[in-house]
């Protein structure tokens, strides 16, 4: 007590009064205790934040940092568990199921790879920061505030010592000398222990300065430590996407429009493009006497569920069969918005020159020589679309769709050029060179592409590749079927069709055989020609004569007894091929080959003689 009050009071002469204050520390130490406050604080605040940076459990190990107490998870093994229950909730057998197994499994990696990171800044960063801000800077701090007790105990016994020599002076004091003396031991003691602690402080502060590269190594160690983090992450990111890229390329559910025609028949594992093949099919069902097929616009909305549905592969086509133009717009957009027109743009400029050709026979053979240079996935679709509208021409009665005004209308989606400007110069000089060239295939698409075609060949041999909703739709009936047979069939045998269900004619062909389909009333097509997997891959006669050099014995096969398939006669001009909706000239027949003009009138002129002469 008698220390303290000694104390209080040296320190109120050295405020108020004019006691002498005594320095003990040198004005470098007096720099470095500035310093040390400095360097506190700011240590202070890093570990506060770089703490709050940490996401796992701290003080804990690896291990109790990888509890499943949901409460001490990270974040990241939380969505890495989401992910993966997702995953068996949608299972493997979907895309995204499959993306978010993958995607589950490589965020566990990365938690894993954050919990031994965390552990590693707690250990080497913010535990010796810890230490720095809250253990060694106190310290010596409080070694100062020791030593400043110190030296006021040290001024004040001196104070005491020299008021005690002036008052032994005095003649009425008694005994001075042993109270001046037992004042000089307490002064000298208290000088010794603040030497001692001065000492003590000078180190401690030399030594601060002299690690301070150390403390500075915290710092390094966070950026090496984050760095090594941040490389095995991006190992573990790098090996999983190639993964994931395989997946998503190899899935054949794949949008169709906009796409090339080459990527999606490989990843579909066809050989007719879906939206072909099902526009096809359902138009030949539902659509061959529809007025105005391919002319008459669609609804909009109507036509953008259909492209939706075709483009995810999942199709009701019970749905559309009563609206046949927004099934023949969907297939307009499809060829329309291929990046590579059907009929190629490389040989846009051969398709153009043989256009030009004023000579029918010659033009043909040079059409046919420009067909035959179509890539095989293209000559494909190409061949199967020119028999399906060369099938149409058959109604053309009924839908007033001549050859001309299905080149007039498809032409300028099968092919264009890349060069043009606007859809209005499309539509004008070089539209009518392209309805040049597709007009003609379309009349003589027996000649071109001789042989019948099955047109619904999904329905007949089932998913190429994938068993899946994008490779498989129902069967219809046979496009061959006549109009009644047709009909008897649709009220009363078929079921609500769709891309999901079963090919019924074909569980007929596996279980009763062709035999009880025939004994239904139903004629069945020929496709032993055809193969499995070249079901669509186009075979040409051997000879390459056009329509107008073959015989007349070839010519005319009648589909019954007593009916004579009649011959086309000479190809309009284009004008009048245009201006023609009800009654073409140039009707082709399917069932024949189709003479040039001059064997036409030959070929008119010796049947009327023979009819003369049954007469007489």
């Amino acid at each position: 007590m008698k220390k303290q009050f000694n104390r209080m009071r040296q320190l109120a002469n050295q405020t108020v009064g004019r006691a002498e204050k005594t320095e003990v520390l040198s004005e470098d130490l007096l720099q470095v205790e500035k310093r040390l406050d400095l360097v506190k604080q700011v240590t202070h605040s890093t570990h506060k934040k770089l703490t709050a940076c940490l996401q796992g459990q701290q003080g804990a190990d690896v291990e109790k940092r990888s509890v499943k107490s949901p409460s001490k998870k990270l974040p990241l093994t939380i969505l890495a568990q989401c992910m993966v229950e997702g995953a068996a909730v949608l299972g493997d057998d979907s895309l995204l199921g499959k993306m978010l197994m993958m995607c589950g499994e490589t965020e566990e990696k990365l938690a894993q790879e954050l919990i031994l990171f965390e552990f590693q800044i707690e250990r080497d960063v913010v535990e010796p920061m810890y230490v720095l801000a809250e253990v060694d800077i106190p310290n010596i701090q409080k070694q100062r505030k020791h030593l400043a007790k110190l030296v006021l105990d040290m001024d004040s016994a001196r104070t005491r010592f020299h008021q005690s020599s002036k008052s032994s002076s005095h003649p009425s004091t008694l005994q001075p000398g042993a109270k001046a003396e037992s004042l000089r031991e307490e002064m000298e003691e208290a000088a010794n222990r603040m030497e001692i602690c001065r000492d003590q402080l000078s180190a401690d502060m030399y030594n601060f300065v002299a690690k301070e590269i150390d403390y500075a190594n915290y710092f390094q160690t966070l950026i090496e430590t984050q760095a090594e983090y941040h490389r095995k992450s991006l190992e573990i990111l790098q090996s999983i996407l190639p993964q994931i890229k395989a997946h998503q390329e190899a899935w054949v559910e794949k949008p169709s429009y906009g796409k090339s025609l080459e990527d999606h028949l490989n990843i579909s594992g066809r050989e007719i493009a879906f939206p072909i093949e099902a526009c096809v099919t359902m138009l030949l069902e539902c659509g061959m006497q529809e007025e105005g097929l391919f002319r008459i616009a669609p609804s909009a909305s109507k036509l953008k569920k259909l492209k939706a549905s075709l483009d995810c592969g999942v199709l009701d086509v019970q749905e559309y069969s009563s609206d046949p133009h927004a099934i023949a717009g969907a297939l307009k957009s499809y060829l329309r918005e291929l990046p590579e027109p059907l009929m190629t743009t490389e040989l846009y400029d051969e398709w153009i020159q043989a256009s030009n050709i004023p000579d029918l026979e010659k033009r043909l053979q040079a059409l046919m020589a420009v067909c035959e240079k179509l890539p095989t996935d293209n000559l494909n679709n190409f061949r199967y679309l020119i028999k399906f509208l060369a099938k149409l021409t058959d109604f053309q009665d009924d839908n007033k769709m001549t050859p001309g005004n299905q080149a007039i209308v498809l032409g300028p989606n099968l092919l264009w050029t890349h060069t043009e400007s606007n859809m209005t110069e499309m539509m004008t000089t070089l539209s009518l060179q392209i309805v040049s060239i597709v007009e003609p295939i379309i009349q003589h698409a027996d000649w071109f592409f001789p042989g019948e075609i099955e047109f619904n060949l999904t329905g007949c041999y089932g998913s190429p590749i994938h068993s899946n909703h994008n490779s498989n739709y129902s069967s219809m009936p046979s496009p061959d079927l006549d109009q009644s047979e047709r009909k008897q069939q649709h009220d009363q045998t078929r079921r609500p069709l769709s891309v999901a269900t079963d090919n019924m004619m074909l569980e007929f062909y596996k279980k009763d055989g062709i035999r009880k389909i025939q004994s239904m009333g139903v004629r069945v097509m020929d496709t032993s020609w055809v193969s499995r997997k070249g079901s669509a891959t186009l075979t040409r006669k051997t000879s390459s004569t056009p329509p107008g050099l073959q015989g007349s014995v070839d010519t005319l096969i009648p589909e019954q007894p007593g009916e004579l398939a009649c011959s086309p006669s000479a190809t309009p001009p284009l004008g009048e091929r245009i201006c023609s909706d009800n009654v073409s000239p140039n009707r082709p027949d399917t069932s024949h080959a189709h003479p040039p003009p001059g064997e036409d009138r030959g070929m008119t002129e010796g049947s009327s003689s023979q009819s003369g002469a049954a007469g007489d």
